[in-house]
């Protein structure tokens, strides 16, 4: 790892766990560079500003998440691959990064407007290449067109963003098995034909 990122990671790192811990407002510039172990010089070189470091912690994720998008839109897989890829992609990385994605929705309220507004922007640009996806396999006839797409969409990332309510990393399943779950559940969901799962498919 490069010094460069090592400075940003650090900082990032710090503020998920301190605004976790203390909240947003109550946490200081000047906690965040010791507990990062840098100088505010340093954190100001990536971050303008505190409201700045917020909206970077959840910029990290959309940017990580888009560009897995379009690198699964890009191969040659089918329809259903890629939608299944999407999927699980989606999930795991929220789940890696389910820390950072919950201080940033604890806190999102008191980012600027224009911050504010630049998220709810690129996850627009996220839900439509993904609702692309699912139109597609709609004209392929693979998936139920009897509901509006954009309630098949909403119902797949409403259960997405319950995630920091009940998941645990402590708990009995790890993230890429809740991934392969949730994602059978939800293409079993708006499937014109029975989806059987990997598990389901490889039992006697």
């Amino acid at each position: 790892m490069s010094p460069i990122t090592s400075v940003k990671d650090a900082v990032r790192t710090a503020a998920v766990d301190l605004f976790a811990r203390h909240g947003f407002t109550n946490t200081s510039v000047q906690q965040i560079v010791e507990a990062a172990g840098v100088t505010k010089g340093a954190m100001y070189h990536y971050f303008r500003s505190k409201d700045d470091l917020l909206f970077g912690i959840y910029e990290h994720l959309l940017t990580l998440q888009g560009e897995h998008l379009a690198a699964i839109v890009a191969t040659g897989d089918s329809t259903a691959q890629k939608l299944r890829a999407a999927c699980i992609d989606v999930i795991e990385t929220s789940i890696e990064f389910i820390d950072e994605g919950t201080v940033f929705f604890h806190s999102a309220h008191l980012l600027p407007v224009e911050k504010q507004l630049e998220v709810k922007h690129r996850r627009r640009v996220y839900n439509d290449q993904f609702a692309a996806l699912v139109e597609a396999g709609q004209r392929e006839g693979s998936y139920r067109i009897d509901i509006p797409r954009a309630v098949l969409v909403a119902n797949f990332f409403s259960d997405l963003h319950y995630l920091p309510q009940w998941y645990s990393a402590d708990g009995p399943e790890d993230g890429s098995l809740i991934a392969a779950q949730l994602t059978d559940l939800f293409l079993a969901g708006i499937s014109t034909a029975p989806v059987l799962s990997k598990s389901a498919l490889s039992t006697p």
